[in-house]
């Protein structure tokens, strides 16, 4: 099916008159009937009030306009290179470009990275040089650069041309296309179809000039649009491609897409796919399916209820959910990774009375609308981050928060974000084993080329792992942004290789290769960091920076400092000319100096190049004061099973104890050994005896043998008035005795963390259902038999168990503790909620236990969740209670049978196949 429109978007360089020619197209073509302008902050698209206070574009929108009989959607994007990301994702819906240049001022750094964008994402472009009734617009000036600095292709479009002037044009554009020149030659015409197939397939670039402001060649622009663009065939079947989420003035979350196929009306049930991290689609994702809601058609400030909408179409969906910029509907479609990304970092201070963890959600909600930010909350320092493009992104952030919640935020300075990659070959596994979980991943993890980011593969037969699995793992790999180990920057630049796997055919889970995926992966990097295979990768800029001939000694000496290896200078003219790259940290602020030694003359432009070399890592690492230890969403060791209970094992002991062989292949196989030998401490893993695992082992915590620091606790969080019995030991400790072993020396794990479980009494009796209906007739009785099934829960699994119950109306209540069989059961005080005792307890013990609260009060799961405690809900308490009972049932008439079966063989009762089929 044909589309019945085209889609096509203004871009441009800050201040090279994008809005204004968007004004005067929508003029030309009937849609206003008087022009705004941008100072005067009346224009048609810029209806934001930070667009119209600072002047210029922030949001891409689109407004209909038709010439020629043709309809077209124009796209309007922002021009700053703030907010170049935002302009970035409006690339992927577009079937033409217009790229509008600046005669008195050139080719800016911008037009060099909208070029590579357009490149990347195959689009193809229009010219239109604006401001050429200003003084130095030279147009034959404008067209050198361009072939210059981009190549062939840029060839004047403008009308009126005589019949010598058109045998010139045609013949320019004949000599683009090897076919074309032949058919030239023969027939010496050059068809209207000919140059439209050239536009498509990117070797011809029409260029046209005039004046937006005074609306002069605009006319004529819009003329060689309506002949030279043509529509686009799309499939019957439905698909759309999301570039953008966005909310209406009364909250609503709006998903605007671009239908790739068929027809999509109010109500339909749609398939929703998520894009990867590193572009294109996720093999592994079988999509959600939601229901839309209303299509809206955007039309500059307004918006228009559709019913049906056909391929083709840019609108605005409610209703979805999930969707992500980047990702489709429908059917699963390709894209690229995004070449605008942030290369700064900052911390989010909010006020005093805000609380941080309600921050975290209004900047995730933000990040849905600007995903480049990537918010990101670190539990260990309780600290919320973000990626920034630039100052001005910075001051729009603060003043969204402010508009839309009251929240008055402010940035620490920003600093450069810096990734990771590693500079040598390094074997890797990771096991999760908890009870009822298995699963085992080994990687051999590679350099790759720079600027390459995580390339994913295997080299595992299916006959050993099936595929569904193998694609599993690999999908694993690619949908975290993996932390490296030294500053916890983004590991990129690396290729990891699936060599072998096992999965079990009862107990395997989906989420169980996720955990070991994640585990090899870091194990990989500690081993690297272990012996110094860690490289820091800083951002770097592609400059040129132009000077008059008097400063070029200046800025030599400049150069020699923050761009070793420049290139220049070369003389052009009245100017010196110097190329090079530099990292982004060295060049920050460098535009301002260079304005101000030329005295306004100088012109540094700068692109970004890519990652390269950190020039000072041992700074870098150090001013991070990054612990990879310390960071509990990425742990490094693995987790096996013995006697029915999951126990850790770290990073450098994991490999002896793993159940599956190495299994290395091709030139990568003697490096890796080596390293695996290196990292582990001594010639080889096989004196770490595998038998010393059970031995010592305190993986359920002790239970209640060690309650001095509990007794702290109740302390701190109560006071004295207590009840519980006071005992004064040492608490658990974590050991590491690989750090001091000898090479073949015997090992023994060190002891895991004391394992605490926090229930919140009431909060669960009102959420069972037989506890509930109990306690409407009496919550004594609720409360007891509540006490009672966890105490048999506690008997068995072990843990320190610390049930919590509200007395916070009581009059004059100071809080008790008690001790029930195995339990502690708390009475908070007087004003004291549960929710607040057990938030308070999980800040004190958080960090250095495994804590888990039980609740299903989404607001008190958030806040333990940021404190470093995991969250069990109600239900989940309900299953793994019932669990308990089960294995305890399991166990007990098992047991009774051996006693029984005992009993009669020293009975003599062996013999005989009916007293066989008796017992």
């Amino acid at each position: 099916m044909k589309s019945s429109c085209i889609c096509l978007a203004l871009t441009a360089h800050v201040d090279a008159g994008k809005t204004t020619l968007s004004e005067s197209i929508l003029l030309n073509t009937g849609v206003i009937r008087k022009a705004g302008r941008v100072d005067h902050g009346d224009s048609f698209f810029d209806h934001e009030k930070e667009e119209r206070e600072r002047g210029i574009t922030i949001f891409s929108k689109q407004a209909l306009f038709t010439v020629g009989g043709q309809r077209f959607i124009l796209m309007d994007t922002p021009g700053h290179v703030d907010f170049s990301a935002e302009m970035e994702r409006v690339l992927s819906v577009l079937d033409y470009a217009v790229l509008i240049i600046s005669a008195p001022d050139g080719l800016h750094g911008h037009d060099l990275t909208l070029w590579k964008l357009f490149k990347t994402w195959r689009i193809p472009v229009f010219l239109f040089i604006n401001k050429m009734d200003q003084p130095g617009a030279d147009r034959e000036k404008v067209l050198r650069e361009l072939e210059s600095r981009f190549g062939s292709g840029f060839i004047d479009f403008t009308p009126g041309k005589s019949v010598e002037e058109q045998a010139s044009f045609d013949e320019a554009v004949a000599v683009l296309d090897d076919g074309l020149t032949e058919t030239y030659l023969e027939s010496g015409k050059v068809l209207v179809a000919d140059i439209r197939r050239l536009i498509r397939e990117r070797k011809l670039f029409p260029c046209c000039f005039g004046s937006a402001l005074k609306n002069d060649g605009v006319g004529s622009f819009l003329d060689v649009l309506a002949a030279y663009t043509e529509c686009r065939e799309y499939p019957e079947s439905f698909s759309a491609r999301v570039f953008k989420i966005s909310r209406d003035s009364r909250g609503n979350r709006l998903t605007h897409l671009r239908v790739t196929g068929g027809v999509l009306r109010p109500k339909d049930t749609v398939r929703i796919y998520r894009p990867l991290l590193s572009g294109g689609a996720d093999p592994g994702d079988d999509g959600t399916e939601e229901k839309t809601d209303q299509i809206l058609l955007p039309n500059g400030g307004r918006t228009e209820q559709l019913q049906e909408v056909a391929a083709g179409m840019v609108v605005a969906v409610s209703g979805l959910k999930s969707t992500t910029a980047g990702g489709s509907l429908g059917k699963k479609i390709d894209g690229e990774q995004p070449m605008m990304v942030p290369l700064f970092s900052s911390r989010l201070i909010p006020p005093e009375d805000v609380d941080i963890h309600r921050l975290y959600l209004i900047c995730r909600e933000l990040e849905e609308e600007i995903p480049e930010i990537s918010v990101d909350y670190e539990e260990s320092s309780g600290e919320l981050k973000c990626r920034l493009m630039g100052e001005v992104q910075t001051d729009v952030l603060k003043e969204l928060i402010r508009s839309r919640y009251g929240i008055a935020v402010t940035f620490e300075p920003a600093s450069v974000i810096y990734k990771e990659t590693i500079t040598a070959p390094v074997y890797c596994a990771g096991h999760y084993e908890p009870l009822r979980h298995y699963a085992e991943a080994h990687f051999v993890m590679e350099p790759a080329e720079r600027g390459s980011g995580l390339i994913i593969d295997t080299s595992l037969s299916e006959d050993i792992l099936p595929r569904h699995f193998q694609r599993l793992i690999m999908t694993n790999v690619s949908e975290k942004e993996h932390r490296g180990v030294l500053t916890g920057g983004e590991l990129t630049d690396v290729r990891i290789t699936l060599v072998n796997a096992r999965a079990h055919e009862k107990h395997t889970e989906g989420g169980d290769f996720r955990q070991a995926v994640r585990r090899a992966v870091r194990q990989g990097l500690m081993k690297c960091r272990a012996l110094g295979l860690c490289q820091l990768l800083e951002p770097y800029y592609e400059f040129e920076l132009r000077v008059p001939i008097r400063d070029a000694g200046r800025a030599m000496t400049d150069l020699t400092r923050i761009a070793p290896g420049f290139e220049g200078p070369e003389m052009e003219a009245e100017e010196a000319v110097f190329r090079g790259n530099a990292p982004v940290s060295a060049m920050q602020g460098y535009d301002g100096a260079v304005l101000s030694y030329t005295g306004g003359f100088g012109h540094l432009t700068c692109v970004f190049s890519g990652y390269g070399d950190c020039r000072d890592q041992a700074a870098a690492v150090a001013a991070a004061h990054y612990d990879p230890e310390l960071d509990p969403d990425n742990p490094s060791g693995s987790v096996f099973c013995s006697h029915g209970a999951g126990y850790f094992v770290p990073w450098d002991q994991t490999d002896a104890f793993l159940h599956l062989p190495m299994a290395v292949a091709g030139s990568a196989a003697a490096e890796t050994k080596s390293v695996q030998a290196q990292a582990s401490g001594g010639e080889s893993t096989a004196g770490i005896q595998r038998g010393n695992a059970d031995k010592n082992r305190d993986y359920l915590g002790q239970g209640l043998k060690n309650d001095k620091e509990l007794e702290e606790i109740f302390n701190r969080t109560l006071g004295n008035n207590r009840k519980a019995d006071k005992k004064d030991v040492n608490r658990d400790g974590w050991k590491d005795p690989a750090r001091t072993r000898k090479p073949q020396e015997t090992v023994q794990i060190r002891e895991p963390l004391k394992q605490y479980l926090l229930v919140d009494g009431y909060n669960i009796i009102f959420a069972w259902d037989d506890l509930k209906e109990l306690a409407a007739i009496n919550i004594d009785a609720a409360r007891a038999e509540l006490t009672d099934i966890l105490a048999n829960y506690q008997g068995f699994r072990g843990m320190t168990l610390i049930l919590v119950f509200d007395a916070y109306k009581v009059r004059g209540g100071q809080g008790s503790v008690e001790k029930y069989h195995n339990i502690y059961i708390v009475y908070t005080k007087e004003a004291q909620t549960a929710d607040a005792y057990i938030e308070a307890t999980v800040h004190e013990i958080g960090r250095k236990h495994r804590v888990t609260v039980a609740t299903s009060d989404g607001l008190e799961q958030t806040i333990v969740f940021g404190e470093g405690a995991a969250r069990m809900s109600a239900r989940e308490l309900r299953e793994a209670v019932e669990e308990c009972s089960r294995d305890i049932h399991e166990r007990f008439t098992s047991r009774k049978e051996r006693l029984e079966n005992h009993i009669s063989i020293e009975g003599g009762h062996t013999s005989g196949s009916g007293d066989k089929d008796e017992r």
